[in-house]
């Protein structure tokens, strides 16, 4: 597992997202951004999050902050999600989950007794030099977005 810190550069990335885009650190080189990591698509807490992060989209960008929302879900079920919730920001999958296993959040997870490996729900702010200026783990969907706008307000 990576192990990252607030004040390192963050991994570069390039992967298809909603809407037939293409998200990738080169294109927002020089601009700060909030990379999101998800469980899965159209998921109660995974819909709380999203739903609060376009809510706060408007105050986001006004503070230039970019926000792109990660899965290791396929294209389809990601648009499916993106339509039903009108949520604007790009949503980018990661099957392969060489993303996720850049930023370290690609983790072994259990439920009932049983272990798999899994998206951890965490979040990576990165500043316009490219460097990890914040990082939260394990988010708690309600909160997310009140977090994250304290901190992108604070860049």
């Amino acid at each position: 597992m990576t192990e990252l810190a607030e004040g390192k550069k963050a991994p570069a990335f390039t992967m298809k997202a909603s809407g037939g885009r293409e998200v990738s650190s080169a294109a927002l080189k020089g601009r700060p951004y909030l990379l999101y990591f998800y469980p899965k698509a159209n998921t109660p807490g995974c819909t709380k999050q999203a739903c609060g992060v376009q809510e706060a989209l408007p105050q986001l960008g006004k503070l230039g902050l970019e926000v792109i929302g990660v899965s290791p879900d396929p294209i389809p079920p990601i648009d499916k999600f993106a339509q039903k919730f009108g949520l604007e920001f790009p949503l980018a999958s990661d099957e392969d989950h060489k993303v996720a296993e850049a930023y370290g959040v690609w983790v072994e997870k259990s439920m009932y007794g049983k272990t798999y490996m899994g998206m951890e729900r965490s979040s990576f702010l990165v500043g316009a030099d490219g460097k990890i200026v914040r990082i939260w783990r394990k988010v708690k969907p309600e909160a997310h977005a009140a977090q994250v706008l304290e901190a992108a307000a604070a860049l």
